[in-house]
């Protein structure tokens, strides 16, 4: 098990989160009106961006359990590091939360907490999470292995558009960590288990398919 790895996934996640919890934040208090569909989904794109770049060239910058359940089936990571990776994002993904709580209020967590849009039944959202992440890991599975140097620009970019294509529906999470942090500090846990199944089913099926088109082959 490496510690500094660990580490950097902890430090890592609370950046992205921090810039993301607090952008959310930040919409609700916004003295003008503000479209929180620009500003949050570019928040946590642009969060993620300076995760990877501060801390990603240490630990790979997964900052998302479903990420590195995705990296031990293509067995770019052992078990033992995978469970130090998924433990730190959590704790990264809550000192987020707390940080929020505490320089503003618990209201400010739990106005990000993910869960279904108005009208959305709770299977259609688990739906849309899986799907979202299982496109999200074929993008961060290829892009990391056929164009490495890419990987900080693409994937933020492709986080961003999966916000903009479903935050309003399931909440965009695709990512574990993200949703227990806003959940837990906000107090409400009655969604989670959409964002636990999700994003989880959604990485194994992402990692299959990119497995079945021959993990980024050239087409003759």
């Amino acid at each position: 098990m490496n510690m500094k790895k660990a580490a950097a996934e902890l430090l890592g996640t609370f950046l992205f989160m921090t810039i993301g919890y607090l952008s959310v934040a930040a919409i609700g208090a916004a003295g003008v009106p503000t479209s929180g569909l620009l500003v949050v989904p570019f928040s946590f794109g642009l969060g993620l961006l300076a995760a990877i770049f501060a801390f990603g060239h240490i630990s790979g910058g997964h900052y998302n359990p479903a990420v590195t359940v995705a990296m031990i089936l293509d067995k770019r990571i052992g078990i033992n590091d995978a469970v130090a990776y998924i433990v730190a994002q959590v704790v990264g993904a809550i000192a987020a939360a707390v940080l929020v709580m505490l320089v503003l209020n618990q209201g400010a967590v739990s106005a990000g907490i993910t869960k279904p849009g108005a009208g959305i039944p709770d299977i259609s959202a688990l739906l849309i999470e899986v799907v979202a992440t299982a496109a999200f890991l074929i993008v961060i599975l290829t892009v990391t292995k056929r164009a490495a140097s890419m990987a900080g620009i693409v994937i933020p970019l492709t986080l961003v558009a999966i916000h903009f294509a479903t935050a309003t529906l399931s909440g965009a999470s695709v990512n574990p960590a993200r949703s227990i942090g806003s959940a837990l500090v906000g107090g409400d846990l009655s969604k989670i288990w959409i964002y636990l199944v999700g994003p989880v089913a959604g990485a194994v099926i992402g990692w299959l398919v990119f497995k079945y088109m021959g993990e980024g082959a050239d087409v003759a």
